[in-house]
């Protein structure tokens, strides 16, 4: 399973995206990686840091997209980039996934255009796996779509409860429907005809959920709209960070808090890995022909090595080959009806 990354896609790039390769490659020995970006540079890099690349390969390209540039510079201006290369790899049978840590934007437009979509897919979603008290969840459309019909919604569920199955091992998943009540009639147009067609569509779907609900571990897959979906996905981390951040002052602002501190270590530490997002890599590009991933702009090696390994079991499950039968289906059952 030869997997592809973007060298120097994200913050911490190169240097996390080798030393993650590497972690990655000693947890999962199955697992072949292939650098795209500046040869000289990753070299340089590997070697002012005392690290061994010497069993990965090494495909050059010779400029970097950066988090700044317009998404649509993937296709034109930055076409030679080391996503860009990344991607045409993919798309050309080199490698069997792609992982990166840089611009959003710029690898949802790239796998969509370059990777191209599963036949009979609307649109692509961007759908980051993130942590909740009963466990993790996905979260389907993290941002790429913000305009979008009930029938693109219901695809964003079929997708999302084949990866949660196949992908993290959760039998049945069940699936719900971001909006403003609990309620079957609540919201507007577009939550009120995507909940008509959820009911019909062979999913577990249980209904909608408020965003206050969602941490509590409701569903296996939360459906959304790009703009709703990117809101929640946004508060929901920037709160995590804030309340782990508002706990570490509490506990070291003196000497009886310390000492609590010390005799709470382990539920403390506990308590960051719940928050912690590094364990589940960021976000699959849903819908395309080979597992596309998007980690953290600020990802770390421990991220960069759960994306990899998420990448390549998306490769190895025939998830992508499910995801178009079952697209195919409820395609024709519409033009049927």
């Amino acid at each position: 399973m030869k997997v592809i990354i973007d060298a120097f896609g994200g913050d911490n790039a190169p240097l996390a995206v080798l030393k993650g390769s590497i972690l990655s490659v000693k947890e999962n020995p199955d697992i072949n990686i292939a650098f795209v970006g500046n040869e000289d540079k990753i070299k340089k890099s590997a070697e002012e840091n005392g690290l061994d690349i010497s069993g990965f390969e090494i495909f050059h390209a010779d400029s970097e997209l950066t988090m700044e540039d317009d998404p649509g510079a993937v296709l034109k201006e930055k076409k030679d980039s080391s996503m860009a290369v990344g991607l045409k790899l993919v798309s050309e049978g080199k490698g069997d996934a792609f992982v990166s840590a840089g611009n959003s934007g710029a690898i949802t437009l790239g796998a969509t255009i370059i990777v191209k979509r599963i036949k009979g897919v609307k649109r692509p979603a961007f759908a980051p796996i993130m942590p909740t008290s009963g466990g993790p969840f996905m979260l389907i459309d993290g941002g790429a779509n913000v305009e979008v019909r009930p029938e693109m919604l219901r695809q964003f569920a079929i997708m999302g409860s084949v990866y949660m199955e196949k992908i993290l091992g959760i039998e049945n998943p069940k699936v719900v429907l971001a909006n403003v009540g609990t309620e079957d009639h609540k919201g507007d147009t577009l939550r009120r005809e995507t909940f008509a067609l959820l009911k019909q569509t062979d999913v577990n779907f249980v209904g909608n959920t408020e965003a206050r609900d969602i941490p509590t571990g409701i569903a296996d897959v939360v459906v959304a709209d790009g703009f709703t979906g990117n809101i929640i996905a946004k508060m929901y981390e920037g709160a995590a960070k804030e309340i782990v951040g508002m706990f570490k002052g509490a506990f070291y602002k003196n000497l009886k808090t310390k000492l609590a501190a010390l005799m709470l270590k382990k539920e403390m530490y506990e308590l960051k890995q719940y928050f912690d997002y590094n364990r589940y890599g960021g976000a699959v590009v849903m819908g395309v022909n080979k597992p596309v991933f998007k980690a953290h702009g600020s990802a770390n090696e421990v991220a960069i090595a759960a994306a990899i390994k998420a990448a390549a079991e998306y490769a190895k499950t025939g998830a992508i080959e499910l995801i178009a039968k079952k697209i195919e289906e409820i395609n024709k059952q519409s033009t049927e009806g």
